[in-house]
């Protein structure tokens, strides 16, 4: 099949859990869509849309099929005193904090679980 402005790579994976399906569904619509005229009007190939379909073919102006993304709106609400409380990034710090020094920290406790046992012996 002749290029038509966008590729699809056989060498991605199958579809998987935590990829949105939403995307491969825009692609075949729009494959669905296309109207692929001839190289040779005399010559039409195999992929090349019937002369039916290029009688009624019309030039699209615009987006041709606009990305609607869909957003939730929250309703206004009263800031709780926790929320107001809440520090972020002392949190995201001490959450950073955490998992750098986590093996470490792991690796002491292990060390003095072992002293322990030595000291009780």
């Amino acid at each position: 099949m002749p290029c038509v402005g966008f590729t699809v790579s056989s060498g991605l994976p199958g579809p998987s859990p935590g990829r949105d399906p939403s995307k491969a569904r825009r692609l075949k619509e729009y494959r669905s869509r296309l109207i692929l005229f001839p190289r040779k009007a005399s010559a039409p190939k195999k992929g090349d849309s019937s002369a039916e379909e290029l009688k009624l073919a019309t030039q699209l102006m615009g987006p041709v099929m606009p990305i609607r993304n869909v957003y939730k709106k929250e309703k206004a609400r009263i800031i709780t005193e926790e929320e107001k409380n809440f520090k972020a990034f002392a949190s995201l710090r001490m959450a950073r904090a955490n998992a750098r020094l986590f093996g470490i920290r792991a690796k002491r406790a292990k060390e003095a679980a072992e002293q322990d046992v030595e000291k009780k012996k």
